[in-house]
C-alpha cells in the first residue's frame, strides 16, 4: 500500500486488542498507520502504584454504576489486556454468524501464531489444583483453560498477572503495537480523542488533545478501538447519538473460603474453570493480590478475614447479564443490575459455595459486585454493519462495543480475530487507498 507525502491511510483511536490488531495488521500491509491511545506507554513494572495510576483513578480508569458496582477498565498502551487474566475464549460464531459475521478462519490463525494453551502443571498454582479436583470430584466440567502465555518466561510463586506482567510472560496487545510500529505505525500515547472530523458524509480525522493542546490529524479512514466505554463517548461526538445504549457489563463476585494449610496465595489465575452454559455464567479459580483481597473483603465487613489470604482459596463467578442502561455523553455508567442476572450469580455462588467446601474450606464468604467487560455499546446490526462501518464512510469501529449480544465470557480472541477480519476488508484495494464499502468476505 503506498505511503503518503501528508496525512494517514489509517488512524486507529485506542490501542486493546481490537485496535492493536487492525493497526498490526493493516501496518504489515504497508498502510501509513497512526495509533492514537489514551493513555501512557510507561514500560509496565508490575508494581500496585502504577496498576493503580492505569485501572483505579475515579471517572477515568474506575467507574461507579447503579447499586455500587464499581467497573475497572485499564488506561495504558494495550488497554485493559495489560491487567486481564489472559485467558482465550473461543467467539460466539454461531452469534456472530447471524449478523453476517464470519472469523472463525481468523480465530484458527491467531491460535497458531499466538502462545495459546493451557498453563502447564507446573506453572498451575495450588490453590487452581485444589479447585479443580474439588469441582471434578462434584461432577463438573472443570478443565485447564486456554491463556496467552509464554510459559517458559512465566514464573511460579507469583502474582504480577493483575499488576501488569514486567516478566514479558503474558501476552497482551502492546506486542501487536510494537509490531506495528516496527513496520512503520506512528505512536502517540497519552493521546485523547475527542471527536470524528466528519466532511461530506465521510470521516476525514480526528480532533485529539495531548500534553493540554488541541490537535487535528487527517486519514483515508479512521477506526475508532477505545472500548466499550471510550467508544461511545467518541461516536456520540460525531454525530452517531444511538451509540451507548443497551449494553452489558458482565457483573462478577468472588467467593472465598479458608483452609488449614499456607498455600501460598500467590498464582496464575483463572487457569481452571467451567462455563456453566445453560445457567448462563462462568467459574474459575481466581487467586488475587493479598492488598486486593483485603480490599475485596474489607469492602463486606469481613475484617476477619484479612490476614488469611495464603489460606484461602477464591472462585469467580462471571455472568451473562441482560443488555440495558446508558452511558452519559461523558461515558458514565447507567445500569442497574437486573434482578435474574444477580440470581444468576447468587445460583453461581451457591456452586462455589460446594467447590469450597468439598475443597476443605471453612468461612466462606462472597465479594460485592463487580461489573467487567462492558461491551455492546455501537452493536452489529445496529451502530456499526457487518463490516463494522458506522453510517459514515471511512468510519469503522473495532473492539467491544461493536459484539452484538450479551455473552459473559472474556472477549480478547473475538476482538482479535474482529481486527485481523477488519484490516483485511480494509487493505483490498490497495491500489486505491483503504476501502470504504466493499463488503468483506
Amino acid at each position: 500500500m503506498a505511503q503518503k507525502a501528508k496525512g494517514f491511510d489509517a488512524i486507529v483511536v485506542g490501542s486493546g486488542p481490537g485496535g492493536a490488531s487492525v493497526a498490526r495488521d493493516l501496518s504489515k500491509k504497508g498502510a501509513k498507520v497512526l495509533i492514537l491511545e489514551m493513555g501512557s506507554d510507561a514500560p509496565i513494572k508490575g508494581t500496585i502504584p502504577q496498576a493503580v495510576t492505569m485501572t483505579a483513578m475515579p471517572g477515568k480508569s474506575m467507574l461507579f454504576t447503579y447499586g455500587g458496582l464499581s467497573m475497572v477498565r485499564a488506561t495504558t498502551l494495550g488497554g485493559s489486556s495489560v491487567f486481564y487474566y489472559a485467558t482465550a475464549f473461543e467467539p460466539p460464531h454461531d452469534t456472530f454468524a447471524k449478523y453476517g459475521v464470519d472469523i472463525k478462519a481468523d480465530t484458527a490463525s491467531l491460535r497458531q501464531e499466538l502462545p495459546i494453551a493451557p498453563l502447564s502443571d507446573e506453572l498451575m498454582g495450588p490453590m487452581a489444583k485444589r479447585l479443580m479436583k474439588s469441582a471434578q470430584e462434584l461432577g463438573y466440567n472443570w478443565k485447564k483453560l486456554d491463556k496467552y502465555v509464554y510459559q517458559d518466561l512465566c514464573r511460579t510463586d507469583c502474582d504480577k498477572c493483575n499488576l501488569g506482567c514486567p516478566h514479558g510472560a503474558k501476552w497482551n496487545a502492546r506486542f501487536l503495537v510494537e509490531e506495528a510500529v516496527a513496520d512503520g505505525a506512528v505512536l502517540r500515547s497519552n493521546a485523547r480523542v475527542r471527536e470524528v472530523i466528519i466532511e461530506n458524509n465521510a470521516a476525514k480525522g480526528v480532533v485529539f488533545t495531548t500534553n493540554g493542546r488541541e490537535q487535528k490529524a487527517f486519514a483515508d479512514t479512521t477506526i475508532v478501538a477505545a472500548g466499550g466505554i471510550g467508544t461511545p463517548v467518541v461516536l456520540r461526538a460525531s454525530g452517531i447519538p444511538t451509540a451507548g445504549n443497551d449494553y452489558f457489563f458482565d457483573p462478577l463476585i468472588c467467593v472465598w473460603g479458608e483452609v488449614d494449610e499456607d498455600l501460598g496465595g500467590r498464582e496464575f489465575p483463572m487457569a481452571s474453570g467451567v462455563h456453566m452454559h445453560d445457567e448462563g455464567y462462568l467459574m474459575t479459580d481466581m487467586t488475587i493480590p493479598k492488598m486486593l483481597y483485603q480490599a475485596f473483603a474489607a469492602q463486606v465487613g469481613r475484617l476477619d478475614r484479612l490476614h488469611v489470604h495464603k489460606r484461602t482459596l477464591s472462585i469467580m463467578v462471571k455472568a451473562k447479564d441482560s443488555l440495558g442502561g446508558t452511558l452519559t455523553d461523558a461515558g458514565g455508567v447507567r445500569k442497574h443490575l437486573a434482578p435474574a442476572d444477580k440470581a444468576k450469580l447468587l445460583k453461581g455462588y451457591e456452586r462455589a459455595r460446594g467447590v469450597l467446601a468439598n475443597a476443605g474450606a471453612k468461612n466462606i464468604f462472597k465479594g460485592w459486585y463487580v461489573a467487567a467487560h462492558p461491551g455492546g455499546t455501537a452493536k452489529i446490526g445496529d451502530v456499526v454493519d457487518s463490516d463494522l462501518k458506522t453510517r459514515f464512510d471511512n468510519f469503522f469501529v473495532c473492539d467491544c462495543a461493536v459484539i452484538p449480544e450479551a455473552w459473559g465470557l472474556p472477549p480478547s480472541l473475538t476482538l482479535l480475530a474482529l481486527g485481523r477480519r477488519l484490516a483485511r476488508h480494509l487493505a483490498k484495494d490497495a491500489s486505491n487507498g483503504l476501502a470504504a464499502g466493499e463488503k468483506a468476505a
